[in-house]
């Protein structure tokens, strides 16, 4: 039968578009097909139509991939694959490629031979990028022949056709992204260049060039091309975040059952942070599955029995946990399947179980042979596990303390907290406010029904150069932690959380930044939940008050301040506000915690590796990489004390 051929011996043509249902309510409600009408669903255009060429280059088709931001924030994507079948698809009578950018669920990726392994599992992508589009043009280089169409809206405006000879195959597709869809059509160039980056890691050899041509005078380019794939992903985030490796060599895992294939790329540094980044069919599979589990479950395994039978661990200790294990670092895993299932439309989470058990057994049966070979790397991993195991038992005893003392005491709330009345936890509102003068303005202005306010004064400890231990007992954080009641690490249970929203509030100024930074590094690193919640927010006080005689205004910009200059007629004063104290109980209730009048911003985390490679670059001990990142991201600062 045809589907027990080859890949590479299967007909690739018309009839194996598949159609499942026509294109429609697209442009009405797209945020169910791209996530959101904002700078999220705007790039995300962009990676449907480069997925389809990542699925040329997994099927063996494609070596070279061409992205290209044009001016008017034109897309135009290039591949050298097998170009989209320009035949008739025989169930509607169309060229399939019309098929593909106007039928919704329809492509090579649902059983027609087209693709065994494919990110594009929902087959929506072409037509919904055609359907948000103004405009859309594909050329496909087939026999020889340069085929053409021009799409408006998703609508074709001329049937499919040749203009011209040609060399070779291939797919181009150019796009303008509909300005009545979207809030703003502004590619960001150092966005798409992380996906595509990623993209080159998992598929070695495939060679992805990006550019920016918006700016004529000083265009942005890149060609991304890693033949060592994975490995060398793990190598450039450790670059990129500047950390020391604590063994020289990259540890590879490959392994393969069936069409289900399987490699893991690892290597430990001298941080306290685990970073796991695991990928199904080249898809970024944020909230684990399967995979991630099988290599979890392994490695611990194989660092406790290999531990005992070592004489490294001995009798009578206890075993190594996860944390242990994992502490610094840095994995990557990759598997590819034919028949991947997906928890969800976001495609987050891995189901399949086969691949837990492959993962598992090629991690036990590999590293094991690998801790035989390397006694070098052997005693730098472990020596670093049982440290972590150390701190881990001292944080686990110093919360036992923690909770001792908070029982024997009136209250198990920390003293300085100003608590609400009310005690829902999703209306409430805790401010954690920098300095007691602060603090006690903003107890005397708050909304004391749903308004918490927490205190603090000084310096706090920087936990991305601490272990968990040294954060129970701080008297900086603990207080945050007791507040709040959901623990941290590994008892952190977010049901139990006390407010709504955890709200910042420092001064506009470098010492208010660096508050905000270290809170910040703290909740991403033991509470990240409240920030995946959506629950995590920065308070914007005012920058400066705009005064004459009882009037006043509050510029919280310098653009907003000069808009007021501007318009404002006669003598008005000026003054720039030093810090959250300078303001009375009224002023702060006014301008910064009026849930009507106060502008919040929430902090999200759409990317955790980017967000963990900023917080190790502007947190950890290297200096060079945060001098680096300051100097490139400086022309972005548009208010320093912001």
């Amino acid at each position: 039968m045809e589907e027990n051929k080859p890949l590479s011996e299967q007909e690739y043509g018309g009839d194996q578009i598949q159609v499942l249902e026509g294109l429609e309510a697209v442009r009405k409600r797209p945020g169910m097909y791209i996530g959101s009408t904002g700078p999220r669903g705007l790039h995300h255009l962009v990676y449907e139509i480069v997925d389809n060429a990542i699925d040329e280059t997994m099927a063996g088709f494609c070596t070279d991939i061409s992205v290209d931001i044009l001016p008017g924030n034109v897309i135009r994507v290039e591949d050298n694959g097998r170009g989209i079948p320009v035949g008739i698809q025989h169930k509607t009578g169309l060229p399939a490629v019309t098929v593909v950018f106007t039928i919704l669920h329809a492509g090579g990726k649902f059983g027609g031979g087209g693709y065994k392994v494919s990110g594009g599992l929902h087959g929506v992508g072409a037509s919904v990028v055609n359907a948000l589009s103004t405009e859309l043009e594909v050329w496909v280089k087939h026999d020889g022949k340069l085929h053409y169409q021009k799409f408006h809206r998703g609508v074709p405006e001329e049937d499919l056709k040749v203009v011209g000879p040609c060399e070779g195959t291939g797919t181009i597709v150019q796009f303008k992204a509909d300005e009545e869809i979207f809030e703003e059509v502004e590619y960001d160039y150092d966005t798409l260049l992380s996906r595509l980056r990623e993209q080159a890691f998992l598929n070695a050899g495939v060679r992805v060039r990006v550019s920016d041509q918006r700016d004529g005078e000083n265009p942005l380019s890149e060609t991304l091309h890693y033949v060592g794939g994975i490995r060398s992903f793990v190598e450039y985030l450790h670059k990129k975040k500047g950390l020391d490796c604590i063994h020289p060599d990259i540890i590879y895992l490959s392994g393969q059952k069936g069409d289900t294939t399987a490699e893991i790329a690892m290597q430990y540094n001298d941080s306290y942070n685990e970073v796991i980044l695991s990928f199904a069919n080249d898809i970024h599979t944020t909230d684990g599955g399967t995979h991630e589990m099988g290599f979890k479950s392994a490695l611990t395994r194989v660092f406790n029995e290999y531990g005992k039978k070592a004489g490294i661990l001995k009798d009578g200790d206890k075993n190594l946990s996860g944390e242990d294990v994992r502490e610094g670092l840095t994995v990557v895993i990759s598997v590819k399947l034919t028949e991947a299932q997906f928890e969800g439309q976001t495609k987050a989470r891995l189901g399949n179980t086969e691949v837990r058990s492959l993962v598992e057994s090629m991690v036990y049966d590999k590293l094991m042979v690998y801790f035989e070979e390397n006694p070098a790397v052997v005693k730098a991993v472990f020596d670093k596990a049982l440290t972590a195991s150390r701190a881990r038992e001292a944080a686990r005893k110093a919360r036992e303390l923690t909770r001792r003392k908070t029982a024997l005491e009136s209250a198990s709330l920390p003293g300085k907290l100003a608590d609400c009345a009310d005690t829902d936890n999703v209306h409430t509102e805790l401010y954690i406010v920098e300095g007691d003068s602060a603090g006690g303005s903003a107890k005397m202005g708050r909304d004391s029904s749903f308004q918490a306010i927490l205190p603090l004064w000084g310096k706090m400890l920087n936990v991305e150069k601490a272990r968990v231990d040294r954060v129970y007992g701080n008297d900086k954080l603990m207080p945050i932690v007791l507040a709040l009641g959901c623990g941290i690490g590994e008892d952190f249970d977010i049901s139990k959380v006390r407010y709504g929203k955890i709200i910042i509030m420092a001064d506009a100024d470098v010492d208010g930044s660096h508050i905000r930074t270290l809170l910040l590094t703290f909740f991403f690193r033991y509470m990240r939940p409240l920030i995946e919640d959506g629950r995590v927010y920065l308070a914007q006080p005012p920058l400066y008050k705009i005064f004459k005689g009882k009037k006043v205004y509050y510029a919280y910009t310098d653009k907003e301040r000069d808009q007021y200059m501007a318009t404002l007629e006669g003598k008005w004063e000026i003054s720039r506000y030093k810090g959250l104290g300078e303001m009375n109980p009224k002023q702060l209730w006014e301008t910064t915690m009026n849930p009507e009048n106060r502008t919040v911003l929430k902090v999200e985390m759409d990317d955790a590796a980017r967000a963990d490679e900023i917080f190790t670059i502007l947190m950890g001990d290297k200096v060079a990489p945060r001098r680096e990142f300051i100097e490139k991201n400086a022309r972005y600062v548009k208010n320093l004390d912001i």
